[in-house]
């Protein structure tokens, strides 16, 4: 600072003002006064006049040499004003020499009478200081004690709180033995001992710590249950009460809550909460926690002491990987965890106690969890508990059980979700469990259809009463004007008593789908179309499969496919009410863009046209019954004069039938038109394939031979067909439409009772041909049997001209026909 100020100060060179003369003789001032005090140094002042300007030494040493010039003329000046006083002085100091030599002896004589005076007080006065010198020891060791009883106090108070388990304070007292009391009697052999003890202390304190954290992790496994169980309770109950809220709301009507604690609300109106266990003897349990259920207290108390000895980071590592081990047990299921709701909801719960836990550590222990470590680990066990669900959804086949899983799944999804983990992936499961749940109500149906369909006794419904009447309305939307209008009972409904069963059940299976739509947290539009597409699958695979399989059944007659005709023609007119149905549970509109239509229109529409298809399956089959049962004489002479009886039994049968195509429903046009086309082309179809197997018995290859006879009985009884077909069996046939049924086997043995075979040989190949039904290849082969008859029962007829007549004109008819038929075939 001087070598600053002195730089500073310095003055510039050379031609200087008065002003400058002034300030440069302050400067030296300062400089003088700096080497004449003797505290400050002089280097610093002589660096400072030497260095800082040119030729500032010359100035300063005229200066100095002035300044000493000054002091001298000074000290001049004050020696000659004091000579004269210091010359008396000398003076009055000889007159006193004498005085002084005199109190000298007195002194010294003095001095001996008190040494010889003063030997006994010399003695006392050791022995007094001998005393206080012990009584110093004695406050030396009081006080050394007293820096020593703290230490001692401590050491004592850290085995006590090592006797007691209380680790953290054991390790804040060796703190403050370490850093405070120890020190101040460190000399000590004793202190030394507690200082290298202390180490050792902390080491079993950290094994200490460590095994009750095991124990604490052992404990939680067992403890997960319950607090996932108390967990999912609390969730169910706020659920339970937000929708008691909601509805009181809808209705006007609103209960403010009292207060809210750990998930249950109370309020005055005394709302039932316990919707998970429904018992009130639990309300204690309700208001647990997992603080409550699980002492904390050991993970607390390692963290506090791992973070006290600075292994903080060893402690959450191995804290983290070993809560990771327990994850990986808690996610693995029970191998028949599929077949009980307890097995699901065990799993469930043991998962949320074990994320419950981490989510309080998460938040108490401020670093010793993470939100990425605890995201990390929910990641994790939320791919393993898809993965679980998926498999052992798979195996279940009980419909109540899979609800039962959905309602469990929705609890534990609303469980995590209030603590704050993602489970949208859950609600996504959710929908693969509804394909799940739908494919095992199909399976249920199934029984039910069939079971219905089993005990129906396919007549119409008999109603005793008005009573009975309003009782099967009240179950089927039945109209019926006609039969609205009769007053008198009894009365039949068309349908038989499986239709309203059906109807029934088909309801129920839509409640039944509608039951797993709740709580998923979708829309009104979201849940008529999963209703709709539900009960799509039930209508064209489920029902339709048992209508199919129940016509294809060999012991349905008849009577039994007419009556299913019936039942599915009722049933396709019902479709519309279950879409009202739907509409009504749902509040979505029909006319809304993308509502699904219901496909029970062509489900009935298909099992009609199979049941149709089998009826005219099964009455060519009887006709083929009633076939096998004839038993021509195919040589016989002449024939009996009647038709045979096979085949006057076989049209009673066909007049029978057709009578029963009289009950199909023909309530409005459209019925009316259906039933009459289903008869007509059950008869015609009948027609035909009796036709056809009349003309193949003829056309029979191992039948060899038939004689002239055998075919005029067959003629009697292709009249009796003919009659039958102009009977009109069936109304609605035009002219003669069903007598061209047999046009072919008419035409053929007309050919052969007239024996016209100039004319059928001459007109062959017009349009207007008399025979034009008859195919050349089958008179042909019939008229080869006719002459193997011809030869074998007239050996001797050869000798009569007018039988070689004939049988010549039969060769030559066979040669012309076999003409035509080669004709054709090239």
């Amino acid at each position: 600072m001087a070598c600053d100020r002195v730089h500073a100060a310095l003055p510039d060179p050379p031609c200087q003002s008065e002003e400058d003369n002034k300030e440069e003789e302050k400067t030296f001032g300062i400089f003088f006064a700096e080497l004449e005090s003797v505290d400050l140094p002089l280097g610093t002042t002589l660096r400072s006049i030497y260095d800082d300007q040119p030729n500032a030494h010359k100035r300063f040493m005229e200066k100095l040499d002035a300044r000493i010039r000054n002091h001298d003329r000074e000290i001049e000046k004050m020696c000659n004003f004091h000579h004269q006083g210091f010359v008396d002085a000398i003076t009055e100091l000889l007159k006193v020499r004498t005085d002084a030599e005199k109190l000298m002896g007195q002194v010294t004589d003095t001095n001996r009478r008190l040494q010889e005076a003063g030997r006994e007080v010399t003695a006392q006065t050791e022995e007094v200081i001998c005393c206080r010198i012990q009584q110093r020891n004695m406050a030396t060791t009081v006080e050394k004690l007293q820096l020593c009883i703290p230490v001692l106090e401590m050491y004592s108070k850290l085995k006590e709180q090592l006797e007691s388990k209380r680790y953290y304070a054991a390790l804040k007292t060796m703190e403050q033995l370490e850093n405070i009391f120890i020190p101040r009697v460190s000399q000590y052999r004793f202190c030394q001992i507690m200082a290298e003890n202390l180490p050792r202390l902390r080491e079993e304190i950290k094994e200490i710590s460590m095994s009750d954290l095991k124990d604490f992790l052992e404990s939680i496994r067992k403890h997960s249950d319950k607090v996932g169980e108390t967990a999912m309770r609390q969730a169910q109950q706020h659920r339970t009460f937000n929708s008691a809220v909601a509805k009181q709301a809808s209705m006007g009507h609103y209960t403010k809550p009292v207060y809210s604690l750990n998930g249950r609300t109370h309020t005055h109106n005394g709302l039932m909460m316990d919707d998970y266990t429904g018992d009130e003897d639990d309300s204690d349990e309700e208001l647990l926690t997992a603080q409550d259920l699980v002492d904390f207290s050991p993970v607390y108390r390692c963290l506090h002491i791992y973070t006290v000895l600075g292994d903080r980071e060893t402690f959450e590592n191995y804290y983290r990987k070993q809560r990771k081990k327990q994850a990986r047990l808690v996610l693995q299921p029970q191998a028949n965890m599929h077949e009980t709701v307890e097995g699901y909801r065990r799993y469930f719960n043991q998962i949320v106690g074990f994320f419950v836990v981490e989510d309080h550590i998460l938040h108490a222990t401020r670093g010793l969890v993470t939100r990425a470590f605890t995201d990390e680990l929910w990641n994790m066990a939320l791919s393993k508990i898809i993965a679980v669900l998926r498999t052992h959804s798979s195996y279940c086949d009980d419909p109540d059980l899979v609800l039962e899983l959905k309602n469990l799944i929705v609890i534990f999804a609303d469980t995590l979700q209030d603590y704050g983990f993602p489970v949208n992936r859950l609600f996504d499961l959710l929908f693969e469990v509804r394909d799940q749940y739908n494919e095992t109500l199909l399976k249920k149906w199934v029984l039910v259809f069939r079971e219905i369909f089993e005990l129906d006794n396919y007549s119409p419904i008999p109603v005793e009463t008005e009573d009975e009447y309003k009782l099967v309305v009240s179950r089927f939307p039945f109209h019926d004007a006609e039969i609205e209008k009769q007053q008198d009972f009894p009365k039949k409904l068309p349908m038989s008593q499986s239709v309203p069963q059906i109807y029934t059940q088909v309801k129920e299976f839509i409640y039944a789908s509608l039951k797993f739509s709740e709580s998923l947290h979708r829309s009104s539009t979201e849940i008529d179309d999963m209703l709709r597409k539900s009960t799509n699958l039930l209508l064209t695979r489920t029902l339709s499969s048992c209508l199919q399989n129940l016509i294809k059944k060999p012991h349905i007659g008849l009577t039994e496919l007419v009556q299913i005709i019936i039942n599915t023609t009722h049933l396709e007119q019902a479709c519309r009410y279950l879409e009202e149905f739907i509409t009504n549970i749902t509040n979505v509109s029909p006319e809304t863009v993308h509502t699904t239509r219901l496909y029970g229109l062509s489900t009935f529409k298909d099992a009609r046209h199979a049941a149709e298809g089998e009826i005219y399956t099964k009455l060519n089959q009887k006709i083929d019954e009633f076939i096998q049962l004839a038993d021509y004489e195919w040589g016989m002479a002449e024939s009996d004069g009647r038709a045979s009886g096979y085949l006057m039994d076989l049209i009673n049968f066909l007049r029978s039938t057709f009578q029963v195509f009289t009950h199909l429903p023909n309530n409005n046009n459209d019925h009316a038109s259906m039933s009459g086309k289903v008869a007509q082309t059950a008869c015609m179809s009948a027609c035909k394939h009796l036709s056809t197997s009349l003309m193949q018995m003829l056309l029979d290859t191992e039948l060899k031979q038939i004689s002239m006879g055998a075919i005029q009985q067959f003629n009697l009884d292709v009249i009796q067909c003919e009659l039958f077909a102009s009977s009109e069996p069936v109304p609605g046939f035009q002219g003669d439409t069903l007598q061209l049924a047999f046009i072919d086997l008419r035409q053929l043995l007309d050919l052969f009772m007239v024996w016209d075979w100039s004319t059928y040989l001459a007109d062959y190949g017009q349009p207007t041909c008399k025979y034009l039904r008859v195919n050349p290849a089958t008179a042909l082969a019939l008229l080869e049997k006719m002459k193997d008859t011809s030869k074998k029962n007239n050996i001797f007829s050869q000798f009569r001209k007018n039988d070689r007549d004939k049988q010549k004109l039969i060769e030559t008819v066979v040669k012309q026909l076999r003409s035509l038929v080669n004709g054709m075939s090239s």
